[in-house]
């Protein structure tokens, strides 16, 4: 291979009978007339003669089975969320009940409008040197709703990348209360200019990592406390929706990972998940988890959230703070560098930045990294994923903005051990929208969220109009090699 990005053939297309199935309550969708139409649903059903409810049942099953892993299941799941509207001396049989559950149940296609925006990380090496990897995917459907997926594949150790048969299922899971953080609460809580010296003392009531249990606790306290005021209601609404940005979302053991995807579960993120920026990272002590930084919509802004796994069946979520944290593209180092934890990041919207943390969740400051310099990024730049860490340096492949508001992609490499000089950079972008890659649902755009190296091979997913996703190849040290002097 040359310095050249190669395509590879290889494409990951939206496919609109990718659909989850979610709780649906009438009169609660999120346009027209609010309030719930649950129990007059209910009442309906109750009232069907049981020969109907059996046909409505069995048509039901014979429509849909085919579509979701356990259908029964989801519907029990969902009748036993809207059980207690029931007239608790009506006897209801199995059938019935599962009709309800039915009628309070709709499918969400996942991807029904685009498929983009993909990160790479390898989670292992096989003994003939073939490299596995995971893609976190953006998935956008009805209403632009995003959600993240995934989906697997392989690398040889000559180069050839290969994606597996991803599961015809899709499922989503109902997230359960997390861990919180003391530093994230102290950030959040300064930055909104609240009564900081009562929050402050708030605070010291609670360990450096607490659960639901332990807020609610140190609450009561703070209420008796003489040192502590009474809060206010805006206080109050901000200490609660800290306390519901974070959370686990446990998938079943027995689906494949492609079958998972990653549903808006928090208030912060309730529009979508958008641009996972998925990273193998690996601890002092060798341990290894991954980790993605993606972006929280809730309709009117934008924050990001932490994302930690280390099977991908079990994800906690957790808020992320801080100076370097605002806006959108933070992108985490796959290592410490220096003892600290660093990332690329992109705070004043238009540079590539670069910001260090001590636990991940709170970054305060940042420094410019590098300036919209020629024609293809004169609008704006930010990194295309977390760096990749080589014998040379830190490669980091970036976005530029340039005329017509055209997408494309470049490369940095950074000093392994002053990851703040730059060493080298492309003088002209590797991708571009050109022929083939200009239309979709976003023209003139081409993104990545995180590539990946094996051995001599630079992996390289790519968005192409936000619509659709394509792979490129390259010799990493050909690529290197080809870049100027920054």
């Amino acid at each position: 291979m040359t310095a050249e990005l190669v395509d590879t053939g290889l494409e990951i297309r939206p496919d609109d009978d990718r659909v989850v199935a979610r709780l649906f309550v009438p009169g609660l969708e999120e346009v027209g007339p609010s309030g719930s139409r649950a129990a007059a649903v209910i009442n309906r059903v109750a009232l069907l003669p049981e020969e109907e409810v059996d046909a409505a049942l069995a048509d039901v099953v014979h429509r849909f089975d085919g579509r979701h892993r356990h259908l029964p299941a989801l519907f029990a799941d969902h009748a036993a969320r809207v059980v207690t509207l029931l007239d608790p001396d009506l006897e209801v049989s199995a059938a019935r009940l599962a009709l309800i559950g039915a009628c309070f149940t709709h499918e969400f296609s996942v991807e029904a409008a685009a498929i983009c925006n993909p990160s790479m990380a390898v989670v292992g090496e096989d003994d003939d040197g073939t490299a596995r990897f995971v893609i976190s995917v953006r998935g956008i459907g009805e209403g632009h709703r995003s959600t993240i997926g995934f989906r697997t594949g392989s690398i040889t150790a000559d180069g050839v990348v290969s994606l597996d048969e991803p599961s015809p299922y899709a499922t989503t899971v109902t997230g359960t209360p997390g861990l919180h953080h003391r530093s994230v609460f102290h950030a959040r809580m300064d930055a909104l200019g609240d009564d900081f010296t009562h929050v402050s003392r708030f605070l010291a009531l609670l360990p450096p990592t607490f659960d639901d249990a332990d807020l609610a606790e140190a609450l009561r306290d703070a209420a008796s406390a003489p040192t502590i005021h009474r809060f206010d209601a805006r206080t109050m609404s901000h200490i609660t929706e800290l306390s519901r940005s974070s959370y686990v979302a446990e998938f079943p053991s027995d689906t494949d990972i492609s079958e998972r995807v990653l549903w808006p579960h928090a208030p912060c993120e309730s529009q979508g998940m958008e641009d996972a920026r998925l990273v193998r990272f690996v601890d002092d002590d060798g341990s290894i988890t991954f980790l993605a930084t993606y972006t929280a919509f809730d309709h009117t802004h934008v924050s990001i959230q932490l994302l930690e796994t280390r099977d991908f069946v079990t994800f906690a979520s957790s808020p992320v703070v801080g100076a370097a944290a605002s806006g959108k593209g933070l992108a985490i180092f796959p290592r410490k560098v220096n003892g600290r934890f660093m990332a690329l990041t992109r705070a004043d919207r238009e540079t590539n930045g670069i910001a260090t943390s001590d636990d991940l969740r709170h970054w305060p400051t940042h420094q410019t990294l590098q300036v919209p310099q020629q024609s293809w990024e004169v609008v704006q730049l930010g990194n295309c994923g977390p760096p990749i860490e080589t014998e040379q340096g830190w490669l980091v492949l970036t976005h530029g903005v340039g005329p017509m508001r055209t997408y494309s992609i470049g490369a940095l490499l950074l000093d392994l051990d002053e990851p703040t000089h730059v060493l080298r950079r492309s003088r002209e972008p590797l991708i571009v929208p050109g022929p083939g890659r200009q239309h979709g649902y976003v023209p003139n755009v081409v993104y990545s969220c995180g590539a990946v190296a094996h051995r001599d091979t630079l992996v390289v997913p790519y968005g192409v109009g936000d619509q659709r996703i394509a792979f490129a190849t390259a010799s990493l040290s050909g690529l290197i090699d080809s870049m100027v002097p920054a």
